[in-house]
């Protein structure tokens, strides 16, 4: 069975393998499939085929797994995201505990103390406190959708939602998300009706022509409302109509602005989004911890299950008031403020200056005058003149993003040597391949998952380490 476009007919499927896929076995090959769960027997339409492993997508289900619970989002099969709805809950959390394991055990190949059981969110919908969705001319046609339009009938028509998984120019049209509370529908529906009333062009990505290109929002526990509309170009006089409309249908909104986006591409961390109205951001607050969120600002998508987070990496740092931490990929400085009251210092390492910016406004903010935070590589930025002034670090916390720590920063931790690492990663595998390198100097002595984000095959892990005393 190498052949290429090869379906595959009633596939058991037996287990659960990494990255959201379900496994089977075909005398002896490993098939690693998507769409399905342990249980289902299926079709699967295999797109790669190698000697000892193929992968292919779930294209029919001839009976369905005794796991399986109904779908509660009209889009799934679909969109790309929640994945993962018709597993209960609980399995979710099983199956995300058990990744977690294996890649420590597998790519890691550690040591390792019992596992602390995952945390898992009391709240697996309308968790999100951001969401960013797309403008489209090119409207996504399911299948079913194809076959059901008479002849000679089927127009393209514009779009507003996500991406179609792995097709960069078409947009899946959402009308109810169940990731965000309202007024996020709202929002979205009432810009889409208004722009296609009045006919305002939607994006067209191969063209690179139209006016409404992206929508981000925000929601905060505070009960603030953050919308950014993203705009291929200036246009006062569409811009106001639309908003006043908007703000008129949607009085909750606090802070509405707009970015004009000139580019090809989609990211805005090099433009200047312009306050429309409000005071162009928003406060978020963990614990007693208040946050101020701008625009372009990174912040914990998922508020309760981040303040779960952070509970997991202060008690992991050990902290009695004396020592000083260095919080590394510092972002706006959440971590670190965090953790502040428990520590005697707190320093905070970050490339993007603007991040930097908004960890010394936040600091201010809670009060915090012993937190300090510097813009630059911690390879350039921790030496020995460093430390002399601030001092040695006790604890490193480091979070660093899916690709892990470059292996520049993994031998500048092992030279430092801190007595106690806190390792936060939002990607197992990354981290067990770190770890390796670490287990040079280190013992991996706890190990915590969280799960952020329900109904998705991701998860966040948390590792405490401590030096070994006898190398």
């Amino acid at each position: 069975m190498r052949k290429k476009n090869v379906l595959l007919e009633r596939v058991q499927v037996t287990d659960y393998a990494a990255e959201g896929q379900a496994l089977a076995k075909i005398d002896g090959k490993v098939i690693f499939i998507e769409g399905a769960v342990p249980g289902d027997v299926v079709d699967v339409q295999v797109t790669k085929n190698k000697k000892d492993w193929a992968s292919g997508k779930a294209t029919k289900i001839h009976s369905y797994s005794p796991q399986r619970v109904p779908a509660f989002c009209h889009h799934f099969g679909t969109c790309g995201g929640c994945k993962w709805q018709m597993l209960p809950y609980e399995q979710q959390l099983v199956f995300k505990q058990n990744e977690v394991e294996q890649h420590l055990k597998r790519i890691g190949k550690l040591e390792l103390p019992v596992m602390d059981p995952i945390v898992g969110a009391d709240k697996t919908r309308y968790y999100r406190n951001k969401l960013e969705f797309t403008f489209s001319n090119k409207k996504w046609l399911t299948k079913e959708e194809i076959e059901q339009a008479p002849p000679n009938t089927l127009v393209q028509t514009p779009a507003l939602g996500f991406h179609v998984p792995k097709i960069f120019d078409k947009i899946i049209d959402i009308e109810q998300c169940h990731l965000m509370e309202e007024p996020a529908n709202a929002i979205k529906n009432t810009i889409r009706q208004y722009a296609l009333q009045h006919e305002i062009p939607f994006y067209d990505i191969k063209q690179h022509t139209g006016w409404l290109r992206n929508l981000m929002i925000r929601l905060t526990t505070t009960g603030e409302v953050m919308v950014n509309l993203v705009i291929g170009y200036a246009d006062e006089k569409t811009l106001q109509g639309l908003f006043e409309h908007l703000l008129s249908a949607v009085p909750t909104i606090t802070t509405l602005l707009y970015t004009v986006n000139p580019k090809w591409n989609d990211s805005i961390y090099d433009l200047n989004p312009v306050v429309y109205r409000g005071k162009g951001f928003v406060i978020e607050q963990l614990e007693s911890f208040q946050f101020k969120i701008g625009p372009k600002s990174f912040f914990q998508t998922n508020t309760r299950q981040g303040e779960a987070l952070y509970q997991v990496t202060r008690r992991f740092a050990g902290l009695t008031g004396k020592e000083v931490v260095y919080d590394l990929y510092c972002g706006t400085g959440s971590i670190g403020i965090f953790i502040s009251q428990q520590a005697a210092k707190v320093i905070g390492v970050e490339t993007v200056a603007e991040a930097v910016a908004d960890a010394h406004e936040n600091a201010a903010m809670n009060g915090i005058e012993h937190a300090s935070f510097f813009a630059g590589d911690v390879i350039d930025i921790c030496t020995d003149a460093f430390f002399a002034e601030h001092g040695k670090p006790d604890v490193i916390i480091t979070d660093p993003p899916r690709a892990g720590m470059h292996m520049k920063l993994v031998e500048k931790l092992l030279e430092i040597r801190a007595p106690r690492l806190v390792y936060v990663s939002c990607n197992p595998a990354t981290q067990a391949r770190d770890l390796a390198l670490l287990n040079e100097a280190y013992a991996v002595t706890a190990i915590q998952p969280v799960d952020m984000f329900p109904h998705t095959h991701h998860i966040e892990n948390v590792v405490q380490l401590t030096l070994r005393t006898n190398r």
